[in-house]
């Protein structure tokens, strides 16, 4: 692979097909199954969108942290059964979190609450946003296949940890990725109108596999853009990037369970980070 480069067609095709699916875990990974695979809608998608890249592609921006103020606050540890009422919604790196929490059930069954899931790999906000039909990217629940306001609807979910982006930046750029997002937590609290919404940051990649427009300056602004629209809809912010990338804004290697592939993916080590900073970042 090579590093810091216009990765063109190859490069955004890979996004489709592999970026944030299971397949890219590596390291750690138990043996689950990603609930949906990747989207043929989501090839064309790409394929349309990698000639509008070459013609204007999105440089790079300045790194843009939230402001402390909109994140949630550091709080005294909250009892796993905090997430009794909680779904996590994502693509693959919350698929990960999902098969770390699948094998630590299997000696605690009450491990990280009874908190469901909702992810599939290749999922963003944008294609959640479109029709359901077989080949879309919509996770299932209970084997039913649906839009994500439905199944969280279904649950009876109360607090609703989101967490997309990294496969809508190179589709939408950074504002329309935060403007799909608003949609798709718009329909969902159309559906549970009581249900609290934490919007988590998207997190950061490796410093060597940085591409043109999914890169962590881009992922930083697009994680700041996040925190502004959470603060005029009144969402919980969760800054999980904050515990994952180092002094550089790079996610930290030891975190990164796919290194010498897309770099994005989460080790053990960091699904427990991210588990601890959710029950000492909890609202009442």
């Amino acid at each position: 692979m090579n590093h810091n480069k216009d990765y063109g067609k190859a490069g955004i095709a890979l996004l489709a097909a592999g970026l944030l699916v299971l397949s890219g875990c590596g390291q750690n990974q138990p043996n689950v199954s990603s609930s949906a695979p990747a989207s043929s809608a989501v090839q064309s998608e790409v394929s349309s969108a990698v000639s509008s890249q070459e013609a204007s592609s999105q440089a790079p921006v300045t790194s843009s942290q939230p402001e402390d103020s909109v994140a949630v606050q550091a709080s005294a540890k909250a009892d796993a059964s905090y997430l009794d009422d909680a779904v996590f919604i994502g693509d693959s790196v919350s698929l990960k979190l999902k098969n770390y929490v699948t094998a630590k059930r299997k000696s605690d069954p009450s491990f990280f609450g009874k908190a469901q899931f909702l992810a599939a790999g290749s999922m963003g906000s944008g294609n959640a946003l479109k029709p359901l039909n077989t080949s879309s990217i919509h996770p299932s629940y209970n084997g039913n296949k649906a839009l994500l306001e439905d199944n969280v609807a279904a649950m009876g979910a109360k607090k609703v940890y989101i967490m997309l982006g990294a496969n809508d930046l190179a589709l939408y750029g950074i504002d329309g990725s935060v403007d799909n997002m608003s949609k798709l937590i718009g329909k969902i609290k159309g559906k549970s109108p009581e249900a609290k919404i934490f919007v988590q940051s998207a997190t950061p990649i490796i410093k060597e596999q940085q591409m043109t427009t999914l890169n962590n300056p881009n992922l930083s602004a697009y994680d700041a853009k996040l925190a502004e629209m959470c603060k005029k809809n009144g969402y919980y912010y969760i800054d999980v990037a904050a515990v994952m990338r180092n002094s550089e804004g790079n996610l930290i290697p030891e975190y990164c369970s796919d290194p010498d592939n897309l770099g994005i993916h989460f080790t053990d080590k960091a699904c427990q980070v991210w588990i601890d900073y959710i029950l000492t970042h909890t609202v009442k």
